[in-house]
């Protein structure tokens, strides 16, 4: 018989290799020094020069100020699977990590060290500022990476990048002068996130708005006929209104549009306009407009050609003269309320209002809509080939529902805010001249000199070079081996929740300066991590779990198989420690059984034996491990690893441990050719389980299986193959056994017995597949043969087989006869039930196929359980 699975490696036999395992898996014994022994040996160093089918992954990179969290660690466990299965399936495999500067975040790092020490970053001025941070990067940054290597990520450490070092500095200042020259970047005053505190634009992503209490408070602009009542939770920012809106159609105020009101206040007269932006049900109907202060208010403006009127400095404070000048906007908003109630202009007051205040996601200052000079990417070309990619099918979005979500983002997308007031990061490569000459600098050009000249004093967003990451990594502008090797890249995996911010944003990119090739074949999204009730992880609400505490605790393994086993698409992934818990017992469950196996002498040497020579176990066993290969390829390749964990779990546990290892133990013992055949297959199974596993829960199944087989490594050996072995007469035979000992092994508990107490029994197996497995039945059930005196207590016929017991002295009758009363009871209702359905002619005619097929197996299996009852009643002792 040919070889049922996949490729035998070269191997020695396992022989006495369990007195080599210690008697318990100790995950700290194992984990750091296997790790290591496979990063010295170049598994995980990809060869651009391979003739392999290359298979490339590049991190999505966390930040130089971070650690890992469970986040982290979720998407690196899947991304690792995918990875060393791919190895395993003989692609040159990359999975290239690296580290965002993460420029804000980095920056008030090390301003908050320097406040320390009574300093600012305008006393060190700006180079020995960014030597600063490049010198705390050299001593802090980077802590992730080593939590990296405690989860086991199989990264290529020798192709490590970080979005600052010399490589991508020179990718970033290409294609900035290559979107420069196209037209697609440019300056121009608009509204952008401000933070008083950090004096910075933010993106959208480091805005987090959260539900704050305020006032709602409404004022009335201009007196009598002509008066108008806005409502606002800004009441400060009216001191930078220039307009009153309205609907174009509300008959209320069509008197008014095109004259003036007198702001309060102030001795200035607004217009009132008419702009569709209005909702005419929502409040009095007119709103307020503040160009200079709100989005939606400079829309308004620049339709109607409004000024533009700034009233706060870069801190926040008030900048207008008079009795407001110079207070912080807080401060200014309730002496603003309080002046106007003075003069009898507040309407109405509502307080506390509940509503979404933006806040920044470092400093968590109260964010300021602020209309600032500042740098611009020109989506709308770029964001359109992002839209077709997915369209056209050159990428696909994974989970395909999710594929909505994405469109929303790139067909409505504005064009994006590139510069941040900051010192650390990507110097803006722009020039101005003393006549006001803008000179955009490439990477091979010299900047401008003279006297007059200086460089525009911004760095550009995080996001802008980690939207190159997919190229910029390997090697572009460059046409190096790697970027002709390794792109695109196969997947992306990543959370839903940045689809917009760095999918969208590497998708623009990379079809923009790859000639139309996309970054990557698949976007995989995943959901977020959360606790085990399905609500947000965080550290003011006590929630938050350092997986570095969990690893510690319960290995590596247990927390990737955990999140792994969670891992379905696109969905969020609730997680507990009692999860991680079980995950361990697992990973002991695997330990125990190889340690068995190994010492009875399970082997991978030689090949399998012909079927006829295996047992019926064997048989089974194999055509339940080749669907198993086939299911799992399959899960894999459609990204459910959930559902792959739970496979193997299942399989791993219910079908290996507890029942082939359990049935093999009574052929074992024999000690003859079948024996030998049975060890041959249990090494098999063993071997390719392990090979199955391995991507998941990487350190165990190495130690086991290098012990099992004797070869080099499970990163570099081969991934199993479905030969195609199925035996579903094999199958049917073990499942009528499994039926057999599920049953009385039911009854067994519903008696009481203890687990290992011995029952003398009679079994009848005549003209059933079962006689061949009389040995495995009772030394599963722990029945002992009938000796002389033995009297049948009690009789239960399953699968066309009976066995009876003598429960003399153990059984409670009339317990049992009471359950079964009632268990007969529920099964002729069910009867009762089905039957009348199946009665009705009505039904019959409207009802779908399948559901009366449905309903009539419903009654099938009701009457033969009220037969099975029956029989065990009438065999009870009467009395």
């Amino acid at each position: 018989m040919t070889d049922t699975t996949n490729q035998r490696p070269e191997s020695t036999s396992a022989g006495d290799d369990a007195a080599t395992l210690p008697t318990t898996y100790t995950p700290a014994d194992v984990e750091g020094e296997l790790y290591e022994r496979w990063v010295d040996r170049g598994y995980f160093t990809a060869d651009a020069n391979s003739d392999k089918p290359a298979y490339t992954i590049v991190i999505p990179p966390p930040n130089v100020t971070g650690a890992l969290h469970l986040g982290h660690a979720f998407q690196h466990t899947l991304m690792d699977a995918l990875t060393r299965r791919k190895r395993m399936q003989g692609f040159e495999t990359l999975w290239l990590p690296g580290m965002d500067h993460a420029g804000i975040a980095t920056q008030n790092k090390v301003e908050q060290q320097l406040a320390e020490s009574g300093l600012s970053r305008h006393d060190l001025g700006r180079e020995a500022f960014v030597e600063k941070v490049w010198e705390w990067k050299r001593n802090y940054g980077g802590r992730i990476l080593g939590q990296m290597r405690r989860l086991g990520d199989g990264v290529d450490w020798s192709r490590e990048r970080f979005t600052m070092d010399e490589g991508l500095s020179q990718s970033v200042q290409t294609i900035f002068k290559r979107l420069f020259d196209d037209g697609l970047i440019y300056r121009a005053e608009r509204i952008i996130n401000w933070c008083p505190r950090c004096l910075t634009a933010l993106s959208d992503i480091e805005v987090e708005h959260e539900e704050t209490p305020g006032e709602l408070v409404s004022i009335r602009y201009g007196d009598g006929e002509d008066s108008i009542v806005v409502a606002t939770t800004r009441a400060e920012t009216m001191l930078g209104d220039t307009a009153v809106a309205v609907h174009p159609e509300d008959e209320r105020y069509r008197h008014l549009v095109g004259r003036t009101i007198k702001l309060p206040l102030t001795d200035r007269e607004i217009p009132v306009v008419a702009d569709e932006h209005v909702d005419p049900e929502f409040g009095t109907g007119a709103v307020k407009v503040t160009p200079a202060h709100d989005p939606n208010d400079f829309a308004i403006g620049q339709r109607h050609d409004l000024p533009n009127l700034t009233v706060m400095d870069e801190h926040g404070a008030i900048t207008v003269h008079g009795p407001f000048l110079g207070m912080d906007r807080l401060e200014a908003r309730s002496a603003v309320v309080g002046a106007l109630r003075e003069q009898g202009r507040i309407v109405a007051e509502k307080r506390p209002y509940m509503h979404a205040v933006g806040h920044c996601s470092r400093c968590h200052t109260v964010v300021e809509p602020r209309l600032s000079l500042q740098w611009w990417v020109k989506v709308e070309p770029l964001a359109k080939a992002a839209g077709d990619a997915v369209r056209d099918g050159k990428v696909e979005i994974h989970p395909k529902e999710l594929e909505r979500r994405y469109f929303d983002w790139v067909d409505n997308m504005y064009d994006w805010c590139i510069s941040r007031q900051l010192w650390w990061g990507h110097r803006i490569p722009v020039w101005y001249g003393p006549e006001g000459e803008v000179v955009c600098v490439g990477p091979d050009e010299q900047p401008p000199t003279g006297e007059g000249w200086h460089q525009d004093p911004d760095v550009l967003d995080t996001w802008f070079s980690s939207g190159l990451w997919p190229f910029s990594t390997l090697g572009w502008p460059e046409k190096t081996a790697d970027l002709e090797k390794f792109y695109p890249t196969d997947v992306l995996v990543t959370g839903h929740d940045i689809i917009f911010f760095w999918v969208a944003r590497m998708m623009m990119f990379g079809l923009y300066a790859m000639d139309g090739e996309a970054p990557f074949k698949t976007v995989a999204l995943t959901g977020l991590v959360r606790d085990e009730f399905g609500k947000k992880m965080s550290k003011s609400s006590g929630t938050a779990v350092d997986p570095l505490d969990w690893m510690d605790a319960y290995g590596a393994d247990a927390v990737r198989f955990t999140l792994a086993r969670g891992a379905n698409p696109g969905a969020d992934v609730p997680i507990g420690e009692d999860w991680v818990k079980g995950s361990r017992n697992f990973c002991n469950k695997i330990w125990n059984a190889t340690r068995f196996a190994l010492m009875n002498g399970a082997t991978v040497e030689g090949p399998l034996p012909a079927p006829e020579e295996m047992t019926a176990a064997d048989r089974w066993i194999l055509s339940r491990l080749n669907a198993t290969v086939a299911q799992v390829d399959a899960l894999y390749d459609d990204y459910e690893f959930a559902k792959v964990s739970d496979a193997l779990y299942h399989f791993a546990w219910d079908e290996v441990f507890d029942w082939y290892v359990e049935l093999s133990k009574t052929t074992l013992a024999k000690g003859d050719a079948q024996a030998d055949a049975s060890r041959r297959v249990l090494g098999e199974v063993l071997d390719v389980t392990l090979r199955l596993l391995h991507p998941v829960v990487p350190f165990v199944t190495e130690t086991l299986w290098t012990t099992l087989t004797g070869a080099e490594s499970l990163v570099v050996t081969d991934w199993p193959k479905d030969s195609g072995f199925r035996d579903g007469a094999a199958e049917a035979e073990i499942a009528t056994l499994q039926q057999v000992v599920t049953e009385v092994r039911r009854f067994r508990t519903d008696q009481g017995l203890q687990d290992r107490q011995r029952v003398p029994a009679a079994l009848e197996l005549g003209g059933t597949a079962l006689v061949a497995h009389e040995d495995a039945i009772r030394s599963l059930l722990r029945l002992t043969a009938p000796e002389e005196g033995f009297t049948a207590t009690a009789s239960l016929p399953v699968a066309g087989a009976t066995v009876a017991l003598d429960l003399s002295g153990t059984i409670d009758v009339a317990a049992e006869r009471k359950r079964l009363a009632k268990d007969l009871a529920a099964a002729e209702k069910e009867k009762a039930q089905t039957a009348a359905k199946l009665g009705n002619e009505a039904f019959l005619a409207k009802a779908p196929d399948e559901v009366v097929a449905k309903i009539r197996g419903r009654q099938e299996a009701a009457e033969a359980d009220i037969a099975r009852i029956t029989a065990q009643l009438a065999a009870l002792p009467q009395g």
